[in-house]
C-alpha cells in the first residue's frame, strides 16, 4: 500500500492511498466468482452466467461495494502507519479502480490541534455559599401550603394573585390567529410565573365570565419559540375563579404532607437537607462553569471545522427534540434552521475547544476511566431509573452507546480533579450583597 500525506492545513491532512494490483485483483476475482456462482439471469442457468455479462450488468454497483470494503480494510492500517490521529470520521473521495489494476482513494482527515497546556491547576474561583437560610425554608413551606390548599370558587370579586382560574384564550399575531396558541378550559395559577408574567398580570382584576383582549410583548429570548420576539394579542374569557384556603402550618400539616413526618420540625429538617443538597449541586455546577470559562480564556487555538459543524448539528437536533415534545418542529416554531446554526456556532466552537483542553489535561495527569468508575456510573443510572444493573449494562453493550458514555464519565473525572485543585477565594462584597438581595426577593415571592 502506497500512502502520500499532504498537509492541507494545521488541522487537516490529505492521505492519498493506492492499493497494489495483486491484492485488489484477488479481491475482485473472489467477489466476481461468488457473484457469478449465485447469479441467475434469463437465458442462463444459475452459476453459468458469463463473466462478461456479469461485469456489463453489475460493474458499477459491484465496484462501489468492493471499493467501500477496500477502504474499510486499508484506512486504519494507513493512519497507524503514518501516525495520523484523526478526531472525526474521514471524508472519502475519488475511489477509483485504475487501468493498471490498482485502487486509489483520498481520505481528508481532521487531526487533533497542537497547543501548549497553560494554567489549569490552582485556578482562582469565587467560593459559592451552599448555606440554606431560614427564609428559604419558609418559601418552601409556603409552596407546600399553596399546593395542599383546597380550592373554593368565588364570584363576588375579581382575579387576585394566588388564584387558580379557568380560561379560554386564543392568540393573534399581526391580526392572524395563531393555531398553536389556543386553549379551552385552561388552568392558570395566577402569579406563579409558569406563563408570561405580563400575561398573568393582565388577568388580575378580571371577573367571572368577563371577556377581554390583552396585548403581550414577548422578549426575543422567551422560552417558547412560537411566542419569542412577538407582540401577541390574547383574547381571554374567565370561566371560573378559585381561591386557595391555606391550611395552618403545624404538626398536623406536616403529617398531611407525608406520613413519615411526625412534626413540623421533621418536615423543616427534611426541606433543609434537600435544599442543601440542591445548593451544593448548583454550587458545583457553577464552579465547573467558572473553571471552564477560565480554561477557555487561557487556551485559544483553532479547532477542526467538521467537529464544530457536528456539534452544531447535535445542538439543532436537541432543539428539534425539545420542540417535538411540544408537538412542534422548527418551521411551526418560526425558527430558520440556517439562522439557528449560525447562532449556535460560537457555543459549539467553545464546547469542542473545551473538550480538547480537558482531554489534554487527562493525558497530562493520567486520568482514565476504570472499571470501578463504569460500575459506579451504571449503579447511578440504575438507582435513578429503578433498573437492575444488569439491564443498565445491556443498554451499553453497543460500542456506539458505550464510547460516548465513557467520554462523559472521563469528563466528570477531569472536572472533579480541576475542582479539587482550584483555589477558592471569598466573593467580592458586591457579590455578597447581590446574593443577600436575591434571597430576600425569593422569600418575598
Amino acid at each position: 500500500m502506497d500512502v502520500v500525506v499532504e498537509d492541507v492545513s494545521a488541522l487537516t491532512k490529505k492521505l492519498t492511498l493506492t492499493l497494489p494490483k495483486d491484492g485488489v485483483q484477488k479481491k475482485l476475482e473472489k467477489a466476481y466468482g461468488k457473484l457469478q456462482r449465485e447469479t441467475k439471469m434469463k437465458g442462463f442457468r444459475r452459476g453459468k452466467v458469463p463473466r462478461t455479462v456479469i461485469i456489463r450488468n453489475f460493474q458499477g454497483q459491484f465496484e462501489a461495494e468492493i471499493g467501500e470494503k477496500l477502504v474499510q480494510d486499508s484506512y486504519f492500517d494507513a493512519i497507524e502507519k503514518e501516525k495520523v490521529d484523526p478526531v472525526v470520521h474521514p471524508d472519502i473521495s475519488g475511489p477509483v479502480f485504475n487501468e493498471d489494476g490498482s485502487f486509489t482513494y483520498v481520505a481528508s482527515i481532521d487531526v487533533r490541534p497542537e497547543f501548549e497546556l497553560g494554567e489549569y491547576k490552582g485556578i482562582e474561583v469565587e467560593k459559592i455559599s451552599s448555606e440554606v437560610s431560614d427564609a428559604a425554608i419558609e418559601v418552601e413551606l409556603a409552596e407546600l401550603q399553596r399546593d395542599m390548599a383546597p380550592l373554593k370558587s368565588v364570584q363576588d370579586r375579581g382575579v387576585e394573585k394566588g388564584d387558580v382560574i379557568i380560561v379560554d384564550f386564543e392568540g393573534f399575531h399581526n391580526g392572524k390567529a395563531m393555531k398553536e396558541v389556543k386553549n379551552e378550559n385552561y388552568s392558570v395559577d395566577v402569579g406563579a410565573g409558569k406563563l408570561s408574567p405580563e400575561f398573568e398580570e393582565k388577568l388580575v382584576g378580571m371577573k367571572h365570565d368577563e371577556e377581554a383582549s390583552h396585548e403581550v410583548e414577548f422578549p426575543a429570548e422567551y422560552v417558547n419559540p412560537v411566542l419569542a420576539g412577538k407582540k401577541v394579542e390574547f383574547r381571554v374569557k374567565v370561566k371560573d375563579i378559585k381561591e386557595r384556603v391555606l391550611p395552618e402550618l403545624n404538626d398536623e400539616f406536616a403529617k398531611d404532607v407525608d406520613e413519615k413526618y411526625n412534626s413540623l420540625s421533621d418536615l423543616e429538617n427534611d426541606i433543609r437537607e434537600r435544599l442543601q443538597k440542591a445548593k451544593e449541586e448548583q454550587a458545583e455546577g457553577d464552579t465547573t462553569d467558572r473553571i471552564m470559562l477560565k480554561l477557555l480564556e487561557n487556551h485559544v487555538f483553532d479547532v477542526p471545522e467538521r467537529l464544530v459543524r457536528f456539534e452544531v448539528e447535535e445542538m439543532i437536533k436537541n432543539t428539534e427534540k425539545s420542540l417535538e415534545q411540544q408537538g412542534m418542529n422548527l418551521e411551526s416554531a418560526g425558527i430558520n434552521r440556517d439562522e439557528l446554526a449560525e447562532q449556535s456556532r460560537e457555543t459549539a466552537e467553545k464546547r469542542v475547544r473545551g473538550d480538547f483542553i480537558l482531554k489534554k489535561i487527562a493525558d497530562t495527569e493520567d486520568i482514565k476511566v476504570k472499571d470501578e468508575d463504569l460500575d459506579r456510573a451504571f449503579q447511578r443510572i440504575g438507582d435513578q431509573y429503578n433498573m437492575p444493573i444488569a439491564q443498565v449494562k445491556e443498554f451499553f453493550q453497543s460500542r456506539d452507546d458505550l464510547l460516548p458514555f465513557m467520554n462523559e464519565i472521563l469528563n466528570e473525572k477531569i472536572l472533579t480533579f480541576l475542582r479539587e485543585n482550584a483555589t477558592f477565594v471569598e466573593a467580592a462584597a458586591d457579590d455578597k450583597k447581590d446574593t443577600a438581595k436575591e434571597t430576600r426577593e425569593e422569600s418575598a415571592d
